[in-house]
């Protein structure tokens, strides 16, 4: 990038007139090194004598847009560039063109809008006047209007630098106060680097100007490598010795009090069962709260208890006589004692165990099933929640297991699976409260899809800050035209063209749709793709080597009988 786009002004064409929505310009340029699209520029413009009056600065006011299409209108005859031995700027010049560069392109400008701090972009809705100069934006401008914070800010996560400029030259940081109490998607197709962004923002989210309490789900054991914040010294503060904790909990560590399950939890966690098996169950479970009375806790042995009680019939003469669906419901409770992951007692997974600040959690779920995981998944969300609203009304203590008198904030890798968009999931009622009511409680969600066609769009229409990569399928990309109205239309033509590490960000975060491009991380990426011919070649160079120490060493024959005693016929060597 040139110096004069950094600090100065550096004018880049000439408006035309209005383009085809009230909210575009046209102008005209010769400029193929600055002019891009998706590039920012601006022209200025004199406030009315009533904003004035209203106390806005008697100055011009400067009208960022966006430049969202180019088209040549006027070139060299397309005859010269059809001989490759002559040189076209040669040709220009012989018939009167002095610029070696003659070509004139029509650019057409989105207007965003007059930047005013505390109220965001503020669009005119004037257009330029005829001949108006457009100035293409510094990096020094760009850096105070498009984040919501500066780097370093309490509050802020450095993600990148803006696509289009120098390497660092526009830092884009987003304001996490809002990216957790509006909640966050992360959409990107498969090996675009969404993890590697959720990694970017995990380790922001930990550094010492945010200190966040933080639970990942991560299904497939990505997240491991975060354990390094606790002894990389990027995250240390000299002020207090601050350095981030990291507990990772993986699957023998995950234990499920059964009294937190819900009557719906257990129907996915016993298949297949008859509508009158269901049913018993049904009417079981309330009478087991019933004779509970308000003890929390009970056991596969209270719940097999209450479901003969459900299933038991008095006939005339008095007699008890149990019904048919008992034994069967008893196998499969029973079955379901010997889980590993749900106990009568154990409870590793209660809100103050998960959440503190200056803490990130690692739920590692990559060995459970996906049924299980759904259970899980949905238990902890129902009981952060519920810790969340009682802690805020005053209903419960301090010293209580789920006491959380703070805000968390919660990722969610592979939320389609959680969140199906036409499938039935023990998570997507509970996902559906948070993201809606959560706001107020101090409850934050993120989201992580390679698949937004396939993600409820209720769930996914509720997160106001987004981060979208590299999509090709044509349904997830128009799954994102209705579900991501932030994003702009013309910034998700560019989906299929971002390449890895690319994002555009979007939302209640920044203050405009940005193209981003996202920062190396600091910890190691716990999720890269594996190299498959390395590892075949490994095996075969490690296998080789091994059948070569076999074929080398001495074979000793056991000496069973003497070397002159026959063989037996149909007998092996021993």
């Amino acid at each position: 990038m040139a110096s004069s786009s950094s600090s100065s002004s550096y004018v880049v064409g000439t408006v035309k007139g209005p383009g085809e929505t009230g909210n575009q310009y046209v102008f005209i340029t010769s400029d193929t090194r600055h002019v891009k699209i998706g590039e920012y520029v601006y022209y200025e413009l004199s406030p009315e004598a009533d904003e004035v009056a209203a106390g806005q600065p008697d100055r011009p006011l400067s009208i960022l847009g966006k430049i969202s299409d180019r088209s040549l209108i006027e070139h060299l005859p397309d005859r010269i560039f059809a001989d490759t031995e002559i040189s076209p700027q040669t040709i220009a010049a012989l018939v009167g063109f002095t610029d070696l560069n003659p070509e004139i392109y029509e650019v057409t400008v989105d207007v965003i809008g007059h930047f005013q701090k505390g109220l965001g972009f503020m669009n005119p809705r004037r257009s330029p006047n005829p001949g108006a100069k457009v100035i293409l934006a510094s990096d020094d401008m760009l850096k105070g209007i498009l984040s919501k914070k500066q780097v370093g800010e309490p509050g802020s996560a450095h993600i990148g630098s803006i696509l289009l400029r120098g390497a660092n030259a526009v830092p884009v940081a987003i304001d996490v106060k809002e990216l957790v109490s509006t909640h966050m998607a992360i959409l990107a197709g498969t090996g675009s680097g969404k993890s590697y962004t959720a990694g970017v923002l995990i380790e922001e989210l930990m550094a010492p100007q945010n200190r966040a309490a933080v639970l990942i789900f991560d299904p497939h054991g990505e997240y491991g490598t975060l354990q390094e914040m606790q002894t990389n010294e990027r995250f240390f503060d000299p002020r207090d010795g601050y350095q981030p904790k990291v507990k990772m909990m993986t699957p023998d560590h995950i234990r499920i009090r059964l009294s937190s399950l819900d009557y719906y939890d257990l129907l996915m966690l016993l298949p297949g069962m008859s509508e009158r098996q269901q049913a018993i169950l049904n009417k079981a479970f309330r009478i087991l709260h019933r004779h509970r009375k308000g003890e929390a806790r009970w056991s596969i042995q209270d719940l097999i208890a209450a479901v003969r009680e459900a299933d038991t019939q008095v006939d005339d003469e008095g007699n008890e006589k149990m019904g048919s669906s008992v034994q069967a419901l008893e196998w499969k409770l029973e079955g379901l004692e010997r889980s590993q992951y749900f106990h009568t007692f154990e409870h590793t997974v209660a809100p103050r165990d998960l959440f503190q600040p200056g803490q990130v959690t690692v739920l590692q779920m990559n060995e459970i099933s996906q049924e299980e995981q759904q259970v899980i998944c949905a238990a902890v969300l129902r009981q952060t929640n519920q810790a969340r609203m009682n802690t805020a009304r005053e209903k419960i203590q301090p010293g209580d297991e789920s006491y959380l008198p703070y805000p968390v904030f919660m990722l969610i890798e592979e939320a389609h699976r959680f969140a199906p968009a036409h499938e039935p999931s023990r998570c997507k009622q509970i996902l559906r409260t948070i993201l809606s009511e959560g706001r107020k409680f101090g409850m934050g969600v993120g989201l992580i899809t390679q698949r937004p066609g396939k993600i409820d769009a209720d769930v996914l229409s509720q997160c106001m800050s987004q981060f979208i990569m590299r999509i090709i399928n044509p349904v997830d990309q128009d799954s994102l035209k209705y579900g991501v109205e932030a994003a702009g239309r013309d910034l998700l033509k560019e989906l299929p063209a971002l390449t890895k590490g690319q994002v555009i960000v979007s939302g209640a975060c920044v203050n405009t749709p940005i193209l981003c491009k996202v920062r190396s991380r600091w910890t190691k990426h716990g999720g890269e793709t594996m190299d498959a011919p390395s590892e075949w070649l490994k095996y075969f160079q490690t296998h080789r080597q091994v059948s070569r120490a076999i074929e080398q060493a001495p074979v000793s024959i056991p000496n069973s009988r003497s070397s002159s005693e026959p063989r037996k016929k149909g007998r092996s060597v021993d």
